[in-house]
């Protein structure tokens, strides 16, 4: 009975849902307290997807040896740089990309990442994990099989109990998408932590369905649509999605610390908990 599923997000893919289930409950069990709610966890579930991002018989550390002469492809490059820049605004210790941000792509990644293992956001994250992320946000673009097989894997998880939806990173893309295409389950709240889905051009244009004259679909599978972003958050880089999607998102801002993307923080915050619990009402209650 999964009355809440749960979306991951990028960099997922040497985990599962029930490993990542043991790590987002008690922060999420937290939150939901601080609101006076509660929720078993055999009531919560996972809608993983990290492990198409896998490769069958990959062996090392489950991550190619990716540098910056790697990202050739346009998105894998303004999203880098687009983190830079976030990460350059937020830290005074992270040198900008300045007036040379036109240089040809391997000498301004290779800025980009030399900049980006200084940030304290960025803090413990590899090179190569930082353009397989990248990647791996291209690939959902551009991969139509891969974009549908990981919408599946959400909407496999939804049930006629299923009352919330919570998506963090990438997966509040996926969890838009899914529940713009679902028919089977409506009445559903979503609660969006650190979410991408306000970025221009790099994410916002190239959803499905796509936008027109600046506005996105609101998901019909959707009645409330919570969203939760830190402004330090270099992923969530538009806080604030009423705006493009619609007067009926509730935007709300938590302070999440130096980790400002980590999911635990957005769990255990009593805004997040909140939405859940409101969400976990039947309508009229």
């Amino acid at each position: 009975m999964s009355r809440v599923v749960l979306v991951h997000g990028i960099a997922q893919q040497l985990r599962g849902g029930e490993t990542l289930l043991a790590d987002w409950y008690p922060a999420l069990a937290d939150g939901v307290g601080l609101a006076g709610g509660r929720v078993a966890r055999e009531e919560v579930s996972m809608a993983f997807y990290g492990d198409l991002f896998r490769a069958p018989g990959h062996r090392g550390l489950g991550v190619p040896e990716l540098t910056a002469a790697d990202v050739t492809d346009e998105l894998e490059r303004e999203l880098l740089l687009a983190w830079w820049r976030a990460a350059a605004a937020a830290e005074p210790a992270v040198p900008g990309p300045e007036a040379r941000a036109r240089a040809r792509t391997p000498h301004l990644v290779r800025r980009a990442l030399n900049a980006l293992s200084g940030s304290a956001f960025f803090a413990g994250v590899s090179e190569r994990l930082l353009v397989f992320s990248a990647r791996q946000v291209r690939r959902y673009f551009t991969e139509p099989a891969l974009r549908a097989r990981i919408r599946d894997r959400l909407a496999a998880q939804l049930t006629a109990e299923t009352r919330v939806v919570v998506a963090h990173s990438l997966g509040t893309v996926v969890a838009y998408e899914a529940l713009c295409a679902e028919t089977r389950h409506r009445d559903l709240a979503l609660v969006t932590l650190g979410s991408p889905l306000g970025i221009r051009n790099l994410v916002f244009d190239r959803l499905d369905p796509a936008p027109a004259d600046g506005r996105a679909s609101w998901p019909g599978a959707v009645r409330e649509w919570t969203n939760v972003a830190d402004r330090g958050d270099a992923v969530a880089l538009v806080a604030e999605l009423a705006p493009r999607f619609g007067e009926r998102v509730v935007d709300l801002g938590v302070h999440n610390g130096a980790k400002a993307h980590d999911v635990r923080p957005y769990l255990t915050a009593r805004e997040t908990g909140q939405a859940i619990t409101d969400g976990l009402k039947q309508p009229g209650d």
